[in-house]
């Protein structure tokens, strides 16, 4: 297992973790992080020669962590531009940062379901 590559073809996650903060609109964010698990998947068939998935896997846990911190320390930035999403998460049973501490892995266990799937994917398709 490569944790240093991995940890840096992590950096787009912490630049979407941020962006998503300020100024990427939910409608989207699905679109650019398509294209990151894309880049991800291309750049782990180029750098290692087994385990893609299990790479991928691990690149969405750290952008999981990109993410939800990004999103509970700088809440009062998010809140201003996720009005919507901000409310939906005050109907739930804990304070929306609680919510998001929740929620945040979980999605990253699922996103890395796909970043791997992808990475596997790419890694059959170049014939690696």
């Amino acid at each position: 297992m490569n944790y240093k590559l991995c940890f840096w073809l992590s950096m787009p996650g912490l630049f979407m973790a941020l962006a998503t903060v300020y100024f990427v609109p939910t409608s989207v964010d699905w679109i650019c992080w398509l294209a990151i698990f894309l880049f991800c998947g291309w750049m782990l068939s180029e750098k290692i020669n087994a385990g893609y998935f299990v790479h991928g896997f691990v690149i969405s846990l750290f952008n999981c962590v990109w993410v939800t911190a990004a999103h509970v320390i700088l809440f009062d930035d998010y809140a201003t531009h996720h009005s919507v999403e901000v409310e939906m998460m005050k109907s739930g049973p804990a304070s929306p940062q609680a919510m998001m501490l929740v929620t945040g892995p979980v999605i990253g266990i699922l996103s890395g379901l796909v970043q791997g799937i992808i990475a596997w994917a790419i890694s059959k398709l170049r014939g690696r």
